[in-house]
């Protein structure tokens, strides 16, 4: 039976991208051969530009913002648990090691192509994109504004209430992307968005450096918060007797002894709304500019990535046509 994914029954008033999972998307899924006149491969923003195009085409949004890791493995996350994202360090200097740096040009390149075109980039010194889009959506939120947040990372679906969506670049195009609200992320997880950061912290995140408890895998943290409704529940019904299924004295016992992680794992985890965001207010009412605020350096850069038509195409103000 195939999932449940909300409707898209009217435009969003805000779309915000998990900018970093996207152009990371494209630079993995398009070819290098894709270059500047330079002949350095452009493939990541030439991707990014035509995901943006096509998501406005489809979902035609009034506002657009990028939210920016400008911190993406803060200081107060790793104090929490050192092993946060240590993974990704190690990925990163076998990278290094391996291969010339293509895409850190183009990171660059894409800020300064989104700056210049007047869609707000957004970061903050200590907090991830997370965190920024996770406030951007609360700040919208209180303006009964409708929300898209597009990303590749399922921890986004925590966000999700009734003026917030997240749209998932799951594999394939973007016809198969669900589009998330509450009864989407029960249908797709097991559990609500409110309960999914419980799930998370029992079996473990990999992709973030959290172990779990070991011995609790996905189906099994499921069962458990659907039993007891949250991991506080959980935690009480470990110290009950007789226990109820599907509690056995050894996972009650491996919850109890990992109390400490567990809380540990849900602060970390925890996607922040209380980022300090100049302006952050009117950036969620802003309309998408239909040509650059800065000219010169939005043609500067587009020519000299080779992406003029690209940008273009993203753009345009008719992009809502379908």
């Amino acid at each position: 039976m195939p999932c449940h994914t909300a409707a898209v029954n009217h435009s969003p008033d805000v779309m915000i991208l998990d900018t970093a999972s996207l152009y990371y998307r494209s630079f993995y899924a398009l070819p290098s051969s894709m270059t500047a006149p330079d002949g350095h491969p452009h493939n990541a923003i030439r991707g990014l530009l035509q995901t943006i195009e096509r998501l406005r085409e489809r979902f035609d949004p009034t506002t657009l913002i990028a939210a920016w890791d400008t911190d993406w493995r803060p200081d107060w996350r790793v104090e929490l648990l050192p092993s946060y994202k240590t993974h990704r360090l190690a990925e990163e200097s076998n990278e290094a090691e391996d291969e010339p740096d293509e895409l850190s040009p183009q990171i660059g390149a894409i800020h300064q192509i989104l700056s210049t075109w007047g869609v707000p980039v957004v970061g903050v010194e200590g907090f991830e994109a997370d965190d920024v889009a996770g406030t951007l959506a609360h700040l919208a939120s209180k303006h009964e504004l409708d929300t898209i947040v597009v990303t590749g990372d399922r921890d986004f679906v925590q966000l999700v209430d009734d003026t917030t969506r997240v749209l998932m670049t799951v594999k394939g195009g973007m016809d198969a992307w669900p589009l998330l609200d509450a009864a989407a992320v029960t249908d797709r997880f097991g559990v609500s968005p409110a309960q999914y950061l419980d799930v998370a912290a029992l079996r473990g995140d990999p992709s973030d450096g959290l172990p779990g408890v070991h011995g609790i895998g996905d189906k099994t943290a499921v069962r458990l918060i659907q039993q007891f409704g949250d991991l506080a529940g959980v935690q009480r019904a470990c110290t009950e007797d007789p226990l109820v299924k599907p509690l056995t004295p050894r996972l009650a016992g491996l919850i109890t002894d990992h109390a400490d992680y567990l809380q540990t794992a849900i602060q970390v985890s925890a996607i922040r709304r209380d980022v300090p965001i100049p302006k952050g207010m009117s950036m969620v009412k802003s309309a998408i500019p239909s040509t650059p605020v800065a000219a010169k350096e939005w043609e500067e850069t587009v020519d000299e990535w080779g992406v003029r038509r690209f940008a273009e195409a993203a753009m345009r103000s008719d992009a809502n046509q379908v």
